[in-house]
């Protein structure tokens, strides 16, 4: 106990007696590391070193390291669980899309099968402006080299959950677990090797199939769809430029002899055979074609 106390005692005669007092502002920590080391140099003999400047730029050096080690720590957890946070609610679009594409058959449908029905007893329709048609479920349109088909699906909608098989004479298309939008035998042969298909900001299936024949229009996109009144189609003529003349000339050929017809006009042979047999009766006059019929 004597030298207990005589070491407490020394203490007191070595120490100023000035307890530490300061608090520590995180805006100005400077203030506090100030008041620290002025507590520090009272009452020790840190400061009578010559590698007291070394010693203390280690000891900032070795906590900074630690705390960059625990910040970068930190930022890498926060960024583990964000990133899980995004897969999990991905996740959870895509099933409630695949939910969504599995359920029960839309009374749309239903009314579209009615629709279509009353349509074929209607005969050929009007074509739409790309001279196919527009449907409850799709549509499409065509050029006499290629036809368009989109069909609406919901919003997000992922390609594994389309089903589309393009044959040379059969289309198929539509989404899982549901009937297909259409399935049936093609108006005519198409170029396999050259079809395609593609889903379009994940609400739109669009298909191009490439026609076998291009030099006629389709009165339907597949068996048992309503046709179209090919005698309406009115292709563009810009795309005319994009013929070769041969081509072009039939075309152009076709397109009047369709408004001949809806005028109930001879067509161009026609003409071309009353123009023969009138050059023909000019020629010869003594011939007497009073009963001759032209048509």
């Amino acid at each position: 106990m004597a030298i207990i106390s005589e070491m407490e005692e020394e203490h007191q005669q070595t120490s100023s007696g000035k307890p530490f007092s300061a608090s520590l502002d995180p805006s100005r920590p400077l203030d506090f590391l100030e008041k620290v080391f002025d507590f520090v140099s009272r009452e020790s003999d840190l400061f009578k070193s010559d590698s007291v400047v070394n010693d203390v730029n280690a000891l900032v050096r070795m906590v900074k390291e630690k705390a960059d080690s625990e910040g970068r720590k930190r930022r890498e957890k926060e960024k583990a669980k964000a990133e899980e946070n995004i897969r999990a609610e991905k996740r959870a679009k895509e099933d409630a899309v695949a939910a969504s594409v599995v359920g029960t058959k839309s009374t749309a449908e239903v009314e579209n099968i009615s629709d279509t029905k009353e349509d074929e007893k209607k005969g050929p329709r009007a074509p739409n402006k790309g001279n196919g048609l527009d449907m409850e479920n799709y549509s499409w349109v065509q050029s006499l080299q290629e036809v368009t088909i989109n069909i609406p699906v919901p919003l997000g909608t992922k390609s594994r959950f389309i089903v589309c098989e393009i044959k040379k004479n059969h289309f198929k298309v539509g989404l899982k677990g549901q009937p297909p939008v259409l399935d049936g035998e093609l108006f005519q042969s198409v170029k396999v090797d050259d079809c395609f298909w593609s889903l379009e900001d994940q609400k739109t299936v669009s298909v191009l199939l490439t026609k076998q024949d291009q030099m006629s229009w389709w009165k339907y996109l597949v068996k048992g769809e309503p046709e179209i009144d090919t005698q309406k189609v009115e292709p563009e003529s810009s795309k005319l430029s994009d013929l070769d003349p041969e081509t072009r000339t039939t075309v152009e050929k076709m397109m009047f002899d369709q408004r001949q017809k809806s005028m109930g006009l001879p067509s161009s042979d026609e003409m071309q055979k009353q123009d023969i047999l009138k050059k023909f009766m000019k020629e010869h006059p003594e011939m007497d074609f009073s009963r001759a019929k032209i048509n």
